[in-house]
């Protein structure tokens, strides 16, 4: 079981490829489909979802794709599950398991992520259904005194949990710990509360016997704050990245898959860019790559706007997207 957690993570962050993120829950989806003025039905989201899964070529650029529970059991309009047509593209099928946030019992402001009652029995089904990886997303905020010691460690012993019971299962963890970017924070607040968080995260890891040989790492970059005064260029993102990271993230992990967390297209694009750079002069250990939701879906959405006679533009763009993403992935991007 071993050789096959790793030979799937291996694949999950193959060179000049990245993860899609489609794990939109129910309700963040409809504000997705409000933004092009389209009732959150579950035919409009299968539509969109198809959309994404048959534009013609993606699997060159994309390794897998993060479904939610409503996905994995969907269908084309032709009757074809998702999975099998993910699997005819070469991409593998993944599922987030987590059941979202809810506020921390006695420290204000601050999140812990809900869902590992039942996930054994979860995890086993989703295996079934054609699942071969997973992820959970812990979410950390910086502010007033905060991240607590007591949310970080709440939430890093909860994705060990998760990465633990995954890997039992037969399926690759993608372990999400986010410092958010909300807020008017410096670089270097984000760069303390990222350290401490990943400290945490792997310690907990080991500490709950998961293989870092078969997981994968899907971090924030180290960013100033969406509201900070001054924010810092992506040169500094990456610098204070590559440092973060070379500190705190064993060199067994096989790959570390970006999350956009809220960065615009080009934004995110261009700060991987930077960031490979960086990790390729130097030899880093990981592959580093994307798992990036809005920051491939959001100009193809537009693009498609809910008409059906938008849909081979809306896959061209995708398609464009996936290269341009793909290409930072390698330090390459024009």
């Amino acid at each position: 079981m071993d050789n096959e957690l790793h030979t799937i993570a291996k694949a999950m962050v193959a060179r000049g490829k990245g993860i899609l993120a489609a794990d939109e829950s129910t309700g963040t989806i409809g504000r997705r489909l409000a933004s092009i003025n389209m009732p959150n039905e579950e035919p409009n989201r299968q539509a969109w979802r198809e959309l994404l899964f048959t534009a013609e070529g993606y699997g060159k650029y994309i390794s897998g794709v993060i479904l939610y529970d409503e996905t994995l059991r969907q269908s084309a309009g032709d009757g074809t599950p998702f999975v099998d047509i993910l699997q005819a593209e070469g991409v593998i099928p993944g599922i987030k398991v987590d059941q979202s946030t809810n506020p921390l019992a006695g420290a204000p402001g601050e999140l812990t992520t809900d869902g590992l009652d039942g996930l054994r029995d979860r995890l086993n089904e989703y295996y079934e259904l054609g699942a071969r990886f997973t992820k959970w997303r812990a979410v950390i905020t910086i502010g007033d005194h905060i991240p607590s010691d007591y949310c970080i460690n709440v939430n890093a012993h909860a994705l060990g949990r998760f990465a633990a019971l995954s890997q039992e299962a037969g399926l690759v963890p993608i372990v999400e710990p986010e410092v958010l970017m909300d807020g008017d924070h410096s670089i270097e607040m984000c760069e303390w509360a990222t350290e401490r968080t990943l400290n945490k995260t792997f310690a907990e890891l080991k500490s709950q016997r998961v293989d870092l040989e078969g997981m994968v790492l899907k971090p924030n970059m180290v960013l100033s704050g969406a509201d900070a005064a001054d924010r810092a260029d992506a040169q500094t993102v990456a610098r204070a990245t590559v440092d973060c990271f070379r500190r705190t993230i064993p060199a067994a992990v096989p790959g570390i898959a970006f999350l956009s967390g809220g960065q615009g297209d080009e934004e995110a694009t261009v700060n991987l860019d930077a960031i490979n750079k960086i990790a390729k002069a130097e030899n880093a250990p990981w592959e580093l790559t994307f798992s990036y939701g809005r920051g491939l879906q959001a100009t193809p959405l537009g693009t498609w706007g809910g008409n059906p006679d938008n849909v081979p533009a809306a896959q061209k763009a995708f398609i464009e997207r996936s290269i341009a993403t793909a290409a930072a992935r390698e330090g390459e991007y024009v």
